[in-house]
């Protein structure tokens, strides 16, 4: 579905990828891991289209899609639950969920109804505004933003970054439920052990270059790769 060959990126003059491959299949969970600085967030900006790359190929069900502006690449069926969440904030609740809204021939037809279903504390605050939402919410609505788009892949930078451990657990097993109805995910987020019970594979990033790619049995099997690549 993702295929990510050699993908080099810049910020100006300074290089931040120099080699990084990965590869998402239809159904599958994959996660992206590596420590902070490493690239992780600038390969998933060079993927939407948020940042051109200097080198390399990205394609989606088969076709190029390097460099394509982010409309472009969202028109193609990725979702993205970006890194900061990026609600409207003067939008309510629904109108986040409404903006977004796209049917997609093939694809889950998501609608109000079962991102409420997915998410009933949404339903509640549905005539909140994007400001009077607590950061477990706004995950929530980015996740049902993102959703609404009835994307093939669906991306999330920073899953449960900053939430309480509570909303932090709703969030993985709404995830779940996600991988469980087949829905092909690439996540970045720094809890291993709980990506590691979650995910298909896993791709390893260190300074800029894919360093690793297994199965969490894999994983599991080595300790010296966490202790090498993820640790601080």
């Amino acid at each position: 579905m993702l295929s990510v060959r050699h993908l080099q990126a810049s910020y100006g003059a300074a290089q931040v990828l120099f080699d990084v491959s990965l590869d998402v299949g239809a159904g599958e969970v994959v996660t992206l891991l590596g420590r902070n600085g490493m690239g992780k967030t600038t390969t998933i900006k060079s993927i939407m289209g948020l940042l051109r790359p200097r080198g390399g190929d990205i394609r989606f069900d088969g076709a190029i899609v390097t460099g394509l502006p982010p409309y472009r690449v969202a028109q193609t069926g990725i979702g993205l639950v970006p890194e900061g969440r990026q609600i409207f904030p003067t939008l309510t609740v629904e109108e986040n969920l409404v903006a977004t809204a796209a049917t997609r021939k093939g694809a889950r037809r998501w609608n109000l109804k079962e991102v409420y279903e997915l998410f009933p504390r949404l339903k509640e605050r549905r005539n909140n505004l994007g400001t009077q939402l607590s950061g477990g919410e706004q995950q929530m609505l980015a996740i049902g933003r993102a959703l609404m788009t009835n994307p093939k892949l669906l991306i999330l930078d920073e899953a449960t970054e900053g939430l309480a451990p509570l909303i932090r657990a709703e969030i993985w097993s709404c995830l779940k439920r996600l991988r469980d109805e087949r829905q092909s995910i690439l996540v970045i987020d720094k809890n291993v052990d709980v990506l590691a019970g979650f995910a298909d594979r896993h791709v390893i990033i260190e300074k800029g270059c894919s360093v690793w790619t297994g199965t969490s049995a894999e994983l599991a099997a080595d300790p010296g790769i966490k202790e090498r690549y993820l640790h601080v």
